[in-house]
């Protein structure tokens, strides 16, 4: 049985890296029952696409911010509201607690889809072409930020203008002005070269983000229990690699911006926080 797995992530990025070793040990070890193929890079369609691809029986296996999988259970959003968790550990923490268990199952009875495994997505930070040392610093900057209530909520608290662009075109739109700004990860900033685009780093530190490996409720419904433990052993071992690389990768990356020449800043978060 041939699956996709669909995510919007580089072939550079460990979330790639580490599907397509998943999917090789699915096959290994189900004895060559599934065969798996990783579309990267939004090869099927935008985050909302491969979402809505679980429903519609086009994908099986995604990988996916929590913000897009709320669409169908909005409660399980709370994991990626601003200064929520301290940090990584503070995150995979409450991933094997029972908060989030009955969360994923909310998920799973609203939408059928289960959440296998959850991968650390780094310490979101805010990149620029103006410098900023405060909230009020923001005001009427022109900013990318997923069209999504709580990636919006810092930004226009400090009075961002901000515009939906799609992950894809976000280079595009920095290296042509149309905004000004936008606000990820470090390793995705480096992975999706947006330090070539961007003058500033600021170190806003405003959600610690994850995202859900979620498999489609029609192909889960079909699995053996035999079959579901190694989809989730699998999907959780595979998670936990690719955490390791990105907290590793996210605490060297300081430096490499500063080699980039861009200029790095700490702010006062309490500020941001309050706001």
């Amino acid at each position: 049985t041939k699956l996709k797995w669909a995510h919007v992530y580089e072939t550079s990025e460990p979330y790639h890296k580490w599907s397509v070793w998943a999917g090789e040990e699915f096959k290994k070890r189900t004895n060559g029952k599934y065969e798996i193929q990783v579309f990267p890079a939004s090869s099927l369609g935008k985050e909302s696409d491969i979402n809505q691809g679980l429903q519609l029986g086009t994908v099986d296996i995604i990988l996916t911010g929590a913000s897009f999988a709320s669409n169908s259970y909005p409660r399980l959003a709370v994991s990626y509201y601003p200064f929520t968790f301290r940090d990584a550990d503070h995150l995979l923490a409450y991933t094997k607690s029972d908060v989030f268990k009955e969360l994923a199952k909310g998920y799973e009875d609203k939408s059928g889809h289960h959440i296998l495994a959850v991968t650390y997505y780094g310490v979101r930070q805010t990149s620029s072409n103006k410098p900023i040392k405060t909230c009020a610093d923001m005001k009427g900057l022109k900013m990318r930020v997923p069209d999504v209530p709580a990636y919006l909520a810092m930004p226009r608290a400090c009075g961002a203008n901000t515009a939906p662009i799609a992950f894809a075109e976000v280079y595009l739109a920095l290296q042509n002005g149309t905004v000004e700004a936008q606000e990820n990860p470090l390793t995705t900033i480096e992975a999706k070269k947006f330090y070539e685009v961007q003058k500033h780093i600021v170190l806003t530190g405003h959600i610690v983000d994850h995202l859900n490996t979620v498999v489609a409720g029609g192909l889960w419904k079909k699995l053996s229990d035999e079959d579901r433990k190694i989809f989730t052993d699998v999907a959780q071992e595979a998670a936990a690699k690719a955490t390791n690389e990105i907290k590793a990768n996210e605490a060297k990356l300081v430096a490499f911006f500063k080699e980039k020449g861009l200029t790095v800043t700490e702010v006062n978060k309490d500020e941001f926080r309050d706001a």
